[in-house]
């Protein structure tokens, strides 16, 4: 019988809900148990959320000073010593997930499966290619451990029902010195986080400048939701790299994505293809964005703007 561990993420003491739609693509897999496993410098709050996730048989800490930050080249020779009796280790297609898991891949002397969409059986795996343009099925040896990084916008996390005990582990993995913890920069924003929200509104180049997306984040406050942007705005430098949407930033599944001033080039459709409702606007009506959107509008993005926040009231 299968046995999956999931490797958590987490930041600050808080749990990603990344962890939680990677442990549904374990459940798919119908092994005989789930556990979870965290990795900080201090994991009891984080674990006690994780606890929670419904289908999670345990919850596995490791507690090291040297976990204080999520450094690849120092979780994964822990994870790969925790993994020993496992039959696959899933991590959720995250930076954080694509940074530890080939490295966990190649302790164990494996191949690493990338992105799964869905399960075709305990070692069978369906994953897009070719910007999404393709899905292929990939066969894994049954004799060796699954490796797979999970492609979080094709599954529905978890529910948080559950009550899972916690179990503290010793392993004995030996660290690199070469490798150290320098600093963190990130963008603080008090709007929703776009990889999990349900509402994402993302502007492109047709924005025109830095000052404008300034309506952008208007109307995403106005609405509730996250903000994102294509690639050519982020390229243009209107907005961060962080918040790009598209094969080459995240890919997300919103129930609601408003695409405004993007024309849709095959890279950003990828990054969308699984969300809910898809609603553009664009000035120029040929844009490939409106061959993908249920809903789409015409139109000047600085005139049907205002005009739907007015509607909205």
């Amino acid at each position: 019988m299968s046995k999956i561990l999931v490797i958590a993420e987490h930041l600050d003491g808080k749990l990603n809900g990344a962890t939680a739609r990677a442990v549904s693509a374990a459940a798919a897999v119908k092994p005989e148990s789930i556990d979870v496993i965290v990795l900080s410098d201090a994991p009891d709050a984080v674990a006690a959320e994780a606890a929670k996730i419904d289908g999670v048989g345990k919850v596995l800490t490791i507690a090291r000073a040297e976990n204080a930050h999520a450094l690849a080249a120092v979780l994964a020779p822990q994870i790969a010593k925790a993994a020993a009796g496992y039959s696959h280790v899933f991590a959720p297609s995250t930076t954080f997930g694509k940074d530890v898991a080939p490295r966990v891949a190649a302790l164990l002397g494996v191949s690493q499966v990338s992105d799964v969409m869905t399960v075709e059986g305990p070692h069978s795996f369906k994953r897009p290619i070719y910007a999404g343009n393709a899905i292929v099925t990939v066969e894994v040896d049954a004799a060796s451990t699954v490796v797979a990084t999970i492609r979080t916008a094709s599954w529905p996390a978890a529910g948080s029902n559950g009550a899972a005990p916690v179990e503290a582990l010793t392993v004995d993995a030996a660290l690199p010195s070469h490798t150290r913890f320098v600093g963190l920069q990130q963008g603080k924003s008090d709007r929703p986080d776009l990889q999990g929200a349900p509402k994402v509104v993302s502007g492109g180049r047709g924005v025109g400048s830095k000052e404008n997306f300034d309506v952008i984040y208007k109307f995403a406050d106005k609405i509730g939701a996250a903000v994102g942007a294509s690639r050519a705005a982020v390229d243009a430098g209107y907005v961060p790299n962080e918040m790009q949407v598209g094969q080459t930033g995240k890919i997300i599944a919103p129930e609601l994505y408003i695409a405004i001033g993007i024309s849709g080039a095959i890279q950003h459709l990828t990054g969308i293809k699984d969300a809910g409702t898809i609603v553009a606007i664009n000035k120029d009506g040929e844009a490939p964005i409106f061959e993908i959107a249920d809903i789409g509008l015409v139109g000047d993005l600085f005139k049907i703007l205002p005009e739907l926040e007015s509607a909205i009231g």
